[in-house]
């Protein structure tokens, strides 16, 4: 079992060489985003695409900071199509979108790469300034103490050629704690975090994938403490995976179903979280918008951003 007393380090103010070279390249980049600071604890909001489906992003950045956020994370099939319009329409014309909206491109998030097939995406991420990519982790799944620590190692060792390239680029390579994966647990999310060889792996903190106790979240996000780099405000609700009414497909929301995210704000309060905060839910079936307009999810996004707010 992992030791619950091991020091992890509070989380750096520091950027690699790399990333802040990338951000002096493209005004405008997320580095932006750290140059006001205030007093108090705030969430960084930061869009989800799949929120919207296959919908253009045309259509999609000027909600963006309507959602009270700075930033896109751009997701590709099946969740979402963004990825693939930016290929269609050029990175060009997508600078010319960003820049036209005011808004970063501040994470891309990639499944069906996995850990060991982001080397050309972040080299791509890299011209836009884009410092955070998502994806999920490799290995045997229900493992438990000491082989799922070993397998955890092993990954990591796997992972050492990618977090080169990480480290050049200045991109975060985030592991999402997904289901039916080698880091899918409350362990295996502390074995990474205290295991990995560099801070540019981080973790995206999933709560929909973890036991929905306010104290065990808690508890979990103080222990990963600097190695958190996405939270997602995301519980499980009623699920994602069948089709369900609307409103109980929404449950999934902050504030909607019966999470209480007060205490776990809380605790990403004491460890001075300054991570991406992404407000989430996944539809059924996938890529389709989580509403029937561009409106209604941006209203439904900001349903939820006032809830977190006024817990904070």
């Amino acid at each position: 079992m992992f030791n619950q007393t091991s020091s992890l380090t509070r989380r750096s103010f520091c950027v690699s060489t790399a990333a802040v070279a990338a951000g002096a390249l493209c005004p405008g980049s997320s580095q932006d985003l750290f140059a006001k600071k205030t007093d108090r604890f705030q969430l960084k909001y930061i869009l989800g695409s799949s929120m919207y489906g296959y919908l253009k992003l045309e259509e999609i950045l000027p909600e963006v900071k309507k959602t009270g956020s700075a930033a896109i994370d751009i997701w590709p099939k099946p969740h979402g199509d963004q990825r693939e319009q930016i290929e269609a329409m050029g990175a060009e014309r997508f600078q010319e979108l960003l820049k036209k909206n005011d808004v970063t491109l501040g994470c891309m998030t990639h499944y069906m790469l996995g850990p060991f097939g982001l080397q050309k995406e972040m080299k791509f991420a890299q011209k836009f300034g884009c410092q955070t990519m998502v994806t999920g982790g490799k290995g045997p799944k229900d493992l438990k103490g000491k082989e799922l620590k070993a397998a955890v190692g092993k990954f990591l060792e796997q992972m050492k050629p990618h977090l080169a390239v990480a480290e050049e680029t200045g991109v975060t390579i985030a592991v999402e704690n997904h289901a039916n994966n080698l880091i899918d647990s409350p362990d295996s999310l502390k074995w990474l975090a205290e295991l990995r060889p560099s801070k540019n792996l981080g973790i995206a903190f999933a709560p929909y994938h973890l036991p929905q106790d306010e104290k065990l979240l808690c508890n979990l996000i103080e222990t990963l403490d600097d190695s958190i780099s996405v939270f997602y405000g995301w519980q499980h609700g009623m699920g994602c995976m069948k089709k369900l009414p609307k409103e109980q497909e929404l449950l999934q929301m902050p504030g909607r179903g019966s999470l209480n995210f007060e205490p776990i704000l809380g605790s990403l309060k004491k460890i001075n979280y300054n991570g991406w905060t992404e407000i989430f839910m996944h539809p059924v079936p996938r890529g389709i918008p989580i509403l029937e307009t561009s409106t209604a999810v941006t209203a439904e996004i900001n349903h939820s951003r006032k809830y977190l707010d006024e817990l904070l």
